[in-house]
């Protein structure tokens, strides 16, 4: 009896262990060809990161440890067992094609790769890859090596002559961050050729919204004020911005550092425009810009804000607005100018823990500001 039961004990085990291998192959052999489908372009029926679709797969090292391949999954056929020495083999084999593979990947996605530079027909086949794939990961190894590309003078022509443009600007849509930020930054490369800002500036809108209600300090927001700031390098398409300089303001006022300093970058080339002066004046400001000058900002952000300042006063035609106290509502730059007298006096005061050239500099503006707001005939 005792015997009988062991048997029997065995012969579900060997069942067990048989049925659990099987499921195990299937379930390998189906990543494999899943993983061989996107290889191809084509669409997986699961991501390689897991099961869960959306996630992602952002794994582009070139070291060679089995910590680093054990995170892409490799298939052993099912004689490849441990223990002998045709499965040592068969599984050293299968490793070697699953390194090959993803080097293959690398050599033609990674943005560290030593042969970044596409030719014309490289450039056309990633362009395809962008336009038809869905998958995240791929969309954003794609929109990498197009943003490497487009840093080159040649390759801005190519991209645009392949239609490249408004298959990038397509990506905008997206609701991934990550790969919105590689498309802007993509953007912001090609948009260093003249003509290729005459194609962009119907994107100049969209590009406009979703930074500033993009999350405050985001990637995706710095991307697209870099853009901007791009397209706004000549007076051609400033025009464009005038609605939305209120929240540029605000993101300037509410950002950090980094995102204070994109800002003023973009305003700085709206304020050397003399047609965008009234513009800038009408801009609603909030009432926290003032407390830059109460406590000891970074020096850097102060000085450019002033210069800015100095020349929207400069650009202004005073001649020709008369009346310009009735012109500019309330909370608008002009009126904050006409009262900044209370934060020149913080800046310039005994106690102010400003640096002396910061002083320097509010007390020339200063000057300025009371020759053009406050001529002696209106005292």
């Amino acid at each position: 009896m005792g015997y009988a039961r062991k048997v029997g004990w065995v012969t579900a085990g060997l069942v067990i262990g048989a049925g659990a291998c099987y499921c195990i192959y299937r379930l390998t052999r189906g990543r494999k060809q899943n993983k061989e489908k996107m290889a191809e372009g084509g669409p997986g029926d699961v991501d390689d990161a897991g099961d869960c679709m959306g996630a992602r797969y952002n794994d582009w090292s070139d070291d060679d440890d089995d910590s680093n391949e054990s995170k892409s999954i490799v298939w052993y056929p099912p004689w490849a067992r441990i223990g002998t020495e045709a499965g040592t083999r068969a599984r050293a084999r299968a490793r070697a094609r699953a390194t090959r593979a993803r080097r293959a990947v690398q050599k033609r996605a990674s943005p560290n790769s030593d042969d970044t530079i596409l030719s014309p027909q490289e450039l056309q086949k990633v362009l395809c890859l962008v336009e038809m794939s869905e998958k995240p990961y791929i969309l954003e190894a794609a929109l990498i090596a197009l943003g490497n590309n487009a840093a080159y003078a040649f390759n801005r022509d190519i991209i645009r002559d392949l239609g490249g443009l408004p298959i990038v600007a397509k990506i905008l849509n997206t609701r991934d961050p990550i790969v919105k930020e590689k498309a802007l930054i993509v953007l912001n490369n090609l948009s260093v050729n003249t003509e290729n800002q005459r194609r962009l500036k119907i994107y100049m809108n969209q590009v406009c919204d979703d930074t500033v209600t993009s999350r405050l300090n985001s990637s995706v927001q710095l991307a697209g004020l870099r853009l901007l700031t791009n397209m706004t390098v000549t007076n051609e398409y400033q025009h464009m911005l005038a609605n939305s300089i209120s929240d540029f303001v605000r993101l300037f006022s509410a950002g950090n550092e980094e995102t204070k300093l994109q800002v003023l970058k973009l305003l700085l080339n709206l304020a050397e425009n003399p047609a965008m002066a009234r513009d800038l004046f009408r801009a609603q400001v909030p009432s926290s810009l003032g407390s830059l000058f109460n406590k000891k900002e970074n020096k850097e952000i102060i000085l450019k804000l002033l210069i800015i300042f100095e020349n929207i006063i400069d650009n202004f035609k005073w001649d020709e607005n008369e009346l310009t106290q009735n012109q500019f509502g309330d909370g608008s730059l002009f009126v904050f100018l006409k009262e900044f007298q209370v934060c020149a006096d913080k800046v310039l005061g005994i106690e102010s823990h400003h640096d002396f050239l910061v002083k320097v500099k509010v007390g020339k503006f200063m000057a300025k500001l009371t020759e053009h707001m406050f001529p002696k005939g209106q005292e």
